[in-house]
């Protein structure tokens, strides 16, 4: 199972805004998490960056974007409850 390197950005920035608690600091306990659970993170690569230019702008979220573009890129599903995903060519899992 892989993680974007986008959406532990997107947890780190919520947590220093305060939309989000975690029982522990926010790099320990997603390290734990994810070691646990044997979850490797996908960075974001140059390839990634380049498909947001082709992609239409159906979504405005930089980060929900940068994971439609991994996805198509990598070919790997999105795991999302954000119904503007289905506009995007990717596999969803709800």
């Amino acid at each position: 199972m892989l993680i974007s390197i986008a959406s532990i950005w997107e947890i780190i920035t919520k947590v220093q805004v305060g939309k989000l608690t975690l029982p522990k600091p926010v790099a320990n306990y997603l390290s734990e998490k994810l070691k646990a659970n044997g979850v490797l993170i996908l960075p974001i690569t140059f390839d990634h960056v380049k498909r947001l230019e082709e992609l239409p702008l159906y979504h405005r979220d930089p980060f929900d974007r940068i994971l439609i573009a991994q996805s198509l890129e990598e070919t790997v599903p999105v795991i999302t409850s954000d119904p503007l995903f289905a506009r995007y060519s990717v596999e969803v899992i709800w």
